[in-house]
Formats: structure tokens, sequence, C-alpha cells
């Protein structure tokens, strides 16, 4: 079992499936529509300025700056818009290239999705999902600007996050990322991305609909079980993925991911927490290395609690299906943790509503010494792990 990547406990049959790697070939389909709906919009305005300049005796054609209501700006567009200009240079376009091979010969697909710029060096970060399979990538900043030598440098082992490099570079607007263990529910939220792999840089907005949410993502054949999530209803597209969900000081508190495919505005982000130890190893040593503690666990819900007799209503359960719950010669076997502890707090913060224990855990880089709250027993103890480097099958 893959340690700290805990079963989504959600029991709803909602289909959820992954936003990236958009196809380019649908374009004529949108145009129609889009014609459509420009001629519906010019018919009902050249009728309601009829109407209205009969009313009033006077044409409601004519251009006048002193009667322009776009010049009224709220206090809400001046934030959105103040966000998009600082975070907008940061967000770039990933275009892919696949090739398969088939009766028909090597066929090539081509794919999109976003990024994040995460130093002024070309280190971007994006989905796994994006970038999966591709044989061939190129990276499009905001000014239009086209890097044909990117390439992946490393992929998060447990969880849908990869890392691109552009090479030869030095003077790229770096985000700034967020905190997003203090997000709170109606919070105004921002996603900016390469919308329908066609439309780079796209802004909508919304607010955070829920946190801590487990899905299975589809992507093809592949589903990838993801939790800890932000669940928001600012609009996320095909394309979109890898691209930041940034709170209103233009700070990145996510990576939108994933849609519920049956839905309407339910989208989902990666909290950018969990990157965080895996970029300060990747700024430091250029390797995607991730820490680890060691253990398997369930996130404690009243249900849960309930059920175990806990003493607490959320915190992570030190349980596993079958055999042990503590990887051994890991972290967390070497620091004393045992089956059927309750790990309350990692560090400072409170898991649960801050999030998960391995989101907690991924702040943190391979070598650190974190303290854990733990409840055994019905006492409360702290114990500190010396974090290690994951490798597959730990």
């Amino acid at each position: 079992m893959e340690e700290e990547k805990q079963k989504p406990t959600s029991k709803s049959t909602a289909s959820f499936k992954v936003v990236g790697r958009r196809s380019r070939s649908k374009t004529s389909r949108y145009a129609a529509v889009i014609v459509l709906i420009l001629i519906a919009c010019f018919t009902a305005g050249l009728g309601g300025g009829f109407i209205a300049s009969r009313l009033s005796g006077t044409s409601s054609l004519t251009r006048s700056s002193s009667g322009d209501g776009n010049a009224v700006i709220s206090q809400d567009e001046e934030d959105i818009s103040s966000v998009a200009s600082k975070v907008g240079p940061s967000v770039v376009s990933i275009m892919t290239k696949e090739q398969t091979q088939s009766f028909q010969g090597v066929q090539t697909q081509e794919g999109a999705g976003s990024g994040i710029i995460i130093s002024s060096d070309g280190y971007i970060l994006t989905n796994k999902h994006v970038v999966s399979g591709s044989s061939q990538l190129s990276v499009v900043t905001s000014d239009g600007t086209v890097y044909d030598n990117a390439k992946v440098v490393g992929t998060d082992p447990l969880n849908d996050l990869a890392f691109v490099k552009i090479d030869g570079v030095s003077n790229l607007s770096a985000a700034t990322l967020g905190d997003s263990s203090s997000v709170r529910i109606g919070q105004k939220v921002v996603a900016i991305g390469n919308s329908l792999g066609e439309y780079q840089n796209t802004v909508t907005s919304g607010i955070i609909s829920g946190t801590g949410r487990p899905i299975s993502a589809q992507e093809g054949d592949t589903v990838e079980n993801l939790t800890d999530l932000l669940q928001t209803d600012a609009a996320i597209n095909p394309g979109n993925s890898g691209g930041p969900l940034v709170n209103l000081s233009g700070q990145v508190i996510g990576i939108n991911t994933a849609i519920a495919a049956d839905a309407q505005s339910i989208g989902f982000s990666i909290p950018i927490n969990s990157t965080k130890g895996i970029i300060k190893n990747l700024l430091k040593t250029g390797k995607v290395e991730r820490a680890y503690l060691g253990v398997n666990y369930v996130s404690i819900t009243p249900e849960l609690a309930k059920q175990y007799n806990l003493p607490v209503k959320q915190g992570a359960y030190v349980a596993s299906d079958s055999g042990s719950s503590i990887i051994a010669g890991g972290p967390a076997d070497k620091a004393g943790i045992k089956d059927k502890d309750v790990i309350t707090k990692v560090g400072d913060i409170n898991v649960g509503d801050q999030g998960s224990v391995s989101s907690l855990v991924s702040e943190y880089t391979i070598g650190d010494q974190v303290q854990l709250t733990i409840l055994r027993g019905g006492k409360t103890m702290t114990v500190t792990v010396t974090l290690q480097q994951y490798t597959q099958g730990s």
C-alpha cells in the first residue's frame, strides 16, 4: 500500500475527470456556437437600443465618453483585475505532442495544459497528467514567447504533480505561493489558465466551496485517487489543468486539477502547501524528491470517531486494511508511532480542516525534524520524526 495516500472516504457516485491536455482539433464547433451567440446578442442589443431611444427621445447609439458605463469600476472588479495583472505573467501554456503506434502507422496527438512559474530560472509546476506520455513539449509565456527546449525534470510519486524546466533563462516572473492551510469556505478566488487549450491566460472567479475533498479522477483508462482537495466554483475547463487558483492577494493557493463531469461549477485544486517540500528540495538540488512519514491512515470523520470510539472528531487514525499501518524502517517506525495512534497535529497545525497528514508533511523536506501530536490510550503526547526520502515501494 502506498504510504500516506489514504483512500477517499466519499461514497458519492459522481464522475470526476482531470481537465488537462485539451485537444485543439475542435475549434469549428465552438466557433459556430460563438457566432450564433454573437448574432443573438447583436440582434437583442439593436432591439433594446431602439426601444430605449424611442422612450428617451435620444439615440443610444451615440458614443459618449461621459456616459461610458465601463468606466465605473467596482471594488470587486478592481480586486480581480489586480490579481490577473500580478499573477498573469507567471502563468504559462504547456503544449504537448504524444506519438502512438496504430495500424495506420504513427499517430501524433496534440494536447494543452497550463503551468505556474515557480523560479526565475525556469522551473514550472503543473499536473502530472498534463505532461504524462508526451514525447515533446513547449512552453508559451504570457507575452507569447515560445520555449521549445522545455523538459520534464520529475513527477511526484504520490500526487498529480510534475515539474518542467526551461533551460537558459533567468528573468521569468515567478509566482508568489500562499498558505492553503488557512483558506476558508466562501473566500473569493481567481483561476487562471489556458482554457480549452486555445484561450491563453483566461481569468475566471468564484469562491472556495469546500476543503479536504477526496475524489477519484479519471483520464482515459487511468484513475487516480486524490485527497484533501480545495473545491471551487470558479470555472475550470479542459486546458486549465496545472494553472493556479489564487487568492485576492495574488498568492497561489492551489493547482487546478479536476472537475465533476456531471455537475456545473464543481472544480478541484491540489492545495499549494502539498507542493512546498518538493519545491524547496528542487530549487536547492535540482531533483524532484519527496519527504515521507511512513504511515497509512484514515482521516477521522464523526462517523469514524463513533465507530472506533475515538475521543476526537478530526485527525488521522493510524490504521490499515491489512497488516501493520506503520512502514517498517520508515520515519514513523523509528519515532515509535504505533497502530491505532491518532495524529492530531503536524507541527502546530491541526490535522483536519487545515489539511491532511499527507498534505501537512508535504510542506517539509528530506531530513527535516517534525513534531507530531498524537493521542494514545487517551493520553496526549508528542514525538519528533525525522523525515526521509520517499522511494517507490516505501
